[in-house]
C-alpha cells in the first residue's frame, strides 16, 4: 500500500473510528505511516516453530491428497523460515511444477541453495580441508546463486549442524562479518573464498593435535 493510500486509509479511520473497528496486519511495521501505527496497539507475533508448520502442512497435504515426502516437507518447512504463507506457497507451487513434492523440487522451485550442499561444505570446513569446501562453493556459484543466498543458506545450516558449541560460535561470528562484507557490496568468489579459510583456520589447531 503506497503512502498516499495509507494517507487515505488514516482519513476513514479517523472519521469512523467512533462506529468501526480497525484490524490491520502487515509483515513490515516499519512500512507502516506513523499516522496510522499512533491509533493502533501493535501486536507482534513470533515465527512458528518447525512442528507448528508441520502439522499444518501434514493437514494440507492429507485434505488436498498430495504426493509428497518426509524429505520434500523438511526442505518446506526450511525455506519458509517460520512463515506459515510462505510454507504453503512453497508447497502449492512445487505441487503444480512437478506434482510430486520432494528436496530436489523444493529447492528447484525456491530457487535456494540445497542444504546439503551447504551441509557438505560445513563438514569439509570443520575438517579443515578448504580444497574440497571451496569445489561446493564454486559450484553454487556456478548455477547462479547470488552470494547473499549463498551466505544466507550457510548462517542457516550451521545453526542446527552438529559440531563443538565453541566452534559453531566461531563460524557463525565470521559468517556474520563476511554477511555484512557482501552487504556493503563486496560480493566476489574471493569473498566466498575468505570466509572458508577463516574458518578452516578456526578448526586448525584441533586438527593439527
Amino acid at each position: 500500500m503506497t503512502d498516499g493510500a495509507q494517507q487515505a486509509l488514516r482519513r476513514i479511520m479517523e472519521i469512523y473510528s467512533k462506529t468501526t473497528r480497525f484490524a490491520l496486519a502487515c509483515n513490515a511495521s516499519d512500512k507502516i505511516i506513523e499516522p496510522i501505527q499512533s491509533r493502533c496497539a501493535v501486536l507482534r507475533y513470533s515465527k512458528l516453530t518447525d512442528g507448528q508448520i508441520l502439522v499444518r502442512l501434514q493437514e494440507v497435504v492429507e485434505k488436498e491428497r498430495l504426493s509428497v515426502s518426509d524429505d520434500g516437507l523438511e526442505a518446506i518447512i526450511f525455506t519458509a523460515q517460520g512463515d506459515m504463507r510462505q510454507a504453503l506457497n512453497n508447497l502449492q507451487s512445487t505441487h503444480a511444477g512437478f506434482g510430486y513434492i520432494n528436496s530436489e523440487n523444493v529447492f528447484k522451485v525456491c530457487d535456494e541453495p540445497h542444504p546439503l550442499m551447504v551441509k557438505s561444505m560445513l563438514g569439509h570446513c570443520v575438517d579443515g580441508n578448504i580444497d574440497e569446501a571451496y569445489k561446493v562453493v564454486e559450484q553454487l556459484w556456478a548455477l547462479g546463486y547470488s552470494p547473499v543466498d549463498i551466505i544466507g543458506n550457510i548462517f542457516r545450516v550451521c545453526k542446527t549442524y552438529q559440531m563443538a558449541e565453541y566452534l559453531k560460535l566461531e563460524f557463525i561470528k565470521e559468517i556474520g562479518y563476511t554477511h555484512m562484507r557482501i552487504a556493503e557490496g563486496v560480493n566476489s568468489l574471493l569473498q566466498m573464498a575468505g570466509l572458508l579459510a577463516r574458518l578452516c583456520s578456526k578448526t586448525a589447531p584441533a586438527a593439527a593435535s
